[in-house]
């Protein structure tokens, strides 16, 4: 697989916070084009971490970082790559910060240069898409867990990236909702790289796991594979059975 292939490129990557926690060690990652990952471990694995290091809003110590081809070295090369890679947080309250929900979604196309006009038709037909019509003039804090996820959601889909990245999008969801954000995400046609501690739902909505550990990432398995597997043995943290296979 070529590197023109590939929309994200980590080697060697070493992370340490200034509190002294070291995240990563000598991790390297790819996730070529088309994707749909699925990425797996416990909370304090490094999951959030590691999608704050390839949207640039955190330094790595060391190693190297490549995004849709490119060479990642300043704030304006990140600034270039978030028109194409784009991250729904864990906390849809880091997302929305906009009085009402349609200004919230339209910020996203305003910031990558439509017109008032252009980003607020973008917003009202991306909420249509969401079946959010009549969301418009909510107030975005008044909203229930729920629905700050559907719009977090949609304020990066407003942006239409190539590329989508999820950190524990069921967190705290209700079952409707989570089928509701499994059934958006299974219709997008975009590369997709989900953080989550849900095998099941990673199943259903990914082709490929990988698990994070010690601050590393391995290959875990096919979802296709894995997801029957699971539910024969839920109670189960990981799957029982591996083959030893490694990733590209």
């Amino acid at each position: 697989m070529g590197s023109g292939d590939l929309v994200i490129e980590l080697e060697n990557i070493f992370l340490s916070y200034p509190d002294g926690r070291n995240i990563f060690s000598d991790l390297c990652f790819k996730l070529p084009k088309g994707a749909r990952t699925g990425l797996i471990g416990p909370n304090g694995s490094g999951k959030t971490s590691l999608f704050h290091l390839i949207m640039g809003l955190v330094p790595r110590t060391s190693g190297r970082i490549g995004l849709m081809g490119q060479e990642m070295e300043t704030e304006k090369d990140f600034r270039q790559a978030r028109k194409k890679i784009n991250l729904v947080f864990q906390n849809a309250d880091d997302q929305l910060f906009s009085p009402t929900v349609l200004e919230d979604v339209a910020f996203g196309p305003l910031n990558l240069g439509a017109s008032v006009g252009e980003a607020k038709d973008i917003a009202q037909k991306t909420l249509q898409d969401l079946h959010l019509s009549g969301f418009e003039d909510r107030i975005a804090y008044r909203l229930s867990g729920g629905e700050k996820k559907l719009v977090a959601l949609a304020t990066v889909l407003a942006m239409d990236p190539e590329v989508l990245l999820m950190d524990e999008p069921t967190t705290g969801l209700d079952d409707v909702t989570r089928e509701r954000i499994m059934n958006i995400l299974n219709s997008l046609d975009k590369t997709l790289l989900i953080a989550s501690h849900e095998y099941d739902f990673l199943a259903r909505t990914t082709k490929n796991i990988y698990k994070m550990e010690q601050g590393q990432i391995f290959f875990a398995g096919d979802a296709a594979r894995l997801h029957p597997h699971y539910h024969i043995h839920a109670a189960g943290d990981v799957p029982h059975q591996h083959d030893g296979s490694s990733g590209p």
